[in-house]
């Protein structure tokens, strides 16, 4: 249960600083010279430190078991991600997004590493 409310933790972490930043980056690109060209890479930038980010939190409340916490932390997102693409817009994944859905595991898989080897020497 614990794993779980961790996991809970981190993807809600997760969808709070995508929602954050897309706000931002939405008065950034309608208030400055923002192109889009350059929305594509910050946008990619801020997914990586969102599931980063997510994966660290979930390690933090778990405290144990960091690879299986940022796993379905990683897991829950990207199927989160596939729903919406495959319910809303009617469209799968692409070679190119299940690349990036690999370094998102990767990155709340070291967040949650991290996460939990942190927490543990406070409680130490």
């Amino acid at each position: 249960m614990k794993t779980f409310v961790s996991v809970l933790y981190g993807w809600l972490s997760i969808l709070f600083i995508l929602l954050l930043s897309s706000l931002l980056l939405a008065f950034m690109l309608r208030f400055t010279s923002l192109g889009e060209s350059t929305l594509a890479w910050t946008t990619l930038f801020v997914s990586f430190i969102a599931l980063f980010a997510g994966g660290f939190i979930a390690g933090v409340k778990s405290k144990q078991k960091g690879i299986l916490v940022g796993v379905l932390t990683s897991l829950m997102f990207t199927l989160f991600v596939l729903l919406y693409r495959y319910l809303g817009l009617d469209t799968g994944f692409t070679i190119e997004n299940m690349i990036h859905h690999m370094f998102y595991l990767l990155l709340a898989m070291l967040g949650a590493i991290l996460g939990v080897n942190l927490s543990s020497e406070e409680t130490a």
